[in-house]
């Protein structure tokens, strides 16, 4: 089963304000709502009309009392609701709206050693990675059919307990929105719930559709 949280934010809330400009305070906070074996979950922080929602895809029902406790307001509340229906509902041909937070990255080969990552920094190279990832994943977007709304560094120190290290993590995070059409059902259906691209522990890889009218 799948599952799909959401969470609003109190943009005023001392915690919140420290979590979006350390992603790893929302890694540890989604990982800390879940009992049992530790899984990668996807999530991404949404700006909607305004407000601020810790969006969260899992394969288990979280408990949410912990985040709202941490992140939202008083009486705010976050709600969770079955993905199964949704994604077993996806067809081939089907033609969605799309929101995906992303780090369009790539690996330049190194003489003798291991490939060096990359971000794509310009808009057309950022397009052009979502284009070539469409086909083998399921689904078919036209360079005229969707936008960059958002591209931003994101940059923190990222503190191990367990080793007493940090690590400076440094990604380029961009957000992409517009339409879609599913060309095969079962690989969109699997990349909904698995990601795309890197550093998905720290909000990128979600992507989430919604059928147009």
């Amino acid at each position: 089963m799948y599952y799909l949280s959401r969470v609003p934010l109190d943009a005023c809330n001392r915690n919140t304000m420290k979590a979006l400009a350390n992603p790893g305070r929302f890694h540890g906070a989604v990982e800390s709502s879940f009992p049992g074996e530790r899984k990668r979950r996807l999530w991404r922080i949404d700006r909607l009309n305004g407000k601020i929602y810790l969006l969260i895809l899992s394969e288990d029902q979280p408990r949410l009392t912990g985040m709202e406790q941490q992140f939202s307001a008083a009486g705010e509340k976050g709600v969770t609701k079955s993905y199964d229906a949704f994604l077993s509902g996806i067809h081939a041909g089907e033609e969605f709206r799309f929101r995906l937070a992303a780090n369009p990255s790539k690996a330049i080969a190194l003489e003798q050693k291991r490939g060096k990552i990359v971000a794509n920094i310009t808009p057309t190279y950022q397009k052009q990675w979502l284009l070539n990832r469409s086909k083998a994943h399921g689904f078919s977007v036209k360079e005229e059919t969707f936008d960059i709304t958002e591209s931003r560094w994101v940059q923190f120190h990222k503190t191990d307990p367990q080793a007493g290290k940090s690590r400076y993590v440094r990604f380029l995070m961009t957000v992409y929105e517009g339409l879609l059409q599913v060309t095969d059902e079962e690989n969109f259906r699997k990349i909904l719930v698995e990601g795309l691209g890197r550093e998905k522990a720290f909000g990128c890889g979600l992507l989430t559709v919604m059928r147009i009218g």
